[in-house]
């Protein structure tokens, strides 16, 4: 399987110059018949190869968001297009992460990476070459057959990333996937997803409420406000990749750290 080449630092600067992948135009939410407003007046672009952190207080419509634009979750008001069509229910070219692996404890690691393509009907040896080759990518060369309760949190993540990959969607939402994970395994994940999404050249909206992981992975990150949820503000990281962990002490990280802190500070 041929994957796309990272892109290195001057690729990633001009990546705003790119396709626009997905634009939203003041995209809203409601529920209980209008009285409780989820997510209001969304207004963003996401070009081809960006990764987008979303932060922001609990309940502001982080999830939300991102389960309309996997079309899971029906916008009350707005536009919004995804490949330059409107989205109007689950597109195969779009596939999202949860937080927790949902790993089916009777399969092995190759069994439940296959699932995307045992639903459409295709688990050929291409397929089953595919999966193996994701693995390798999400550093589990050597747990292929191993069952869920045979690895760690951090490597059940790791199968549930490379199930993501397997659906062939180049639009990937992650919905707080690390959040229950210990620090140390949280932050060699984010370095192994950050690697991992430059080499597919997925598009990717990723949502957390550590700031400085949305920092570290994002190209820019979008601050929003409590409920009823809107984007205060967009930030534009300007980092270089690859990124090593140890960029989060510097004055340039630390810089952004603030800014996104004073985002937030500022939308309570």
């Amino acid at each position: 399987m041929a994957f796309a080449k990272p892109r290195d630092a001057a690729e990633t600067a001009g990546a705003a110059m790119g396709e626009t992948l997905i634009e939203a135009r003041d995209v809203a939410k409601t529920f209980g018949d209008g009285r409780v407003i989820a997510l209001q007046g969304a207004n963003f672009e996401v070009k081809r190869g960006e990764f987008i952190s979303l932060v922001g207080p609990s309940g502001c419509g982080k999830s939300t968001l991102l389960r309309i634009v996997a079309g899971l979750l029906a916008r009350s008001s707005g536009e919004l297009r995804v490949h330059g069509e409107e989205v109007t229910g689950p597109r195969t070219d779009v596939a999202m992460m949860f937080q927790k692996p949902t790993l089916l404890a009777w399969r092995t690691a190759v069994e439940n990476v296959l699932l995307p393509s045992e639903i459409k009907g295709r688990v050929g040896q291409a397929e089953r070459r595919k999966a193996i080759e994701l693995l390798e990518l999400a550093g589990l060369k050597d747990f292929a057959f191993s069952f869920p309760s045979q690895l760690s949190g951090g490597m059940q993540q790791r199968v549930a990333l490379a199930r993501l990959l397997q659906t062939g969607a180049d639009v990937l939402l992650l919905d707080e996937p690390f959040g229950a994970l210990d620090e140390f395994t949280r932050e060699r994940l984010n370095v192994e997803l950050a690697r991992i999404t430059r080499e597919v050249g997925a598009t990717t909206l990723f949502v957390t409420h550590n700031i400085g992981e949305a920092i570290f992975l994002a190209d820019r990150v979008f601050v929003m406000t409590p409920r009823p949820g809107e984007i205060a503000r967009i930030i534009d990281v300007g980092l270089e990749r690859p990124r090593d962990p140890s960029i989060q002490v510097t004055p340039e990280f630390n810089a952004l750290v603030a800014e996104v802190r004073s985002t937030l500070g500022g939308a309570e």
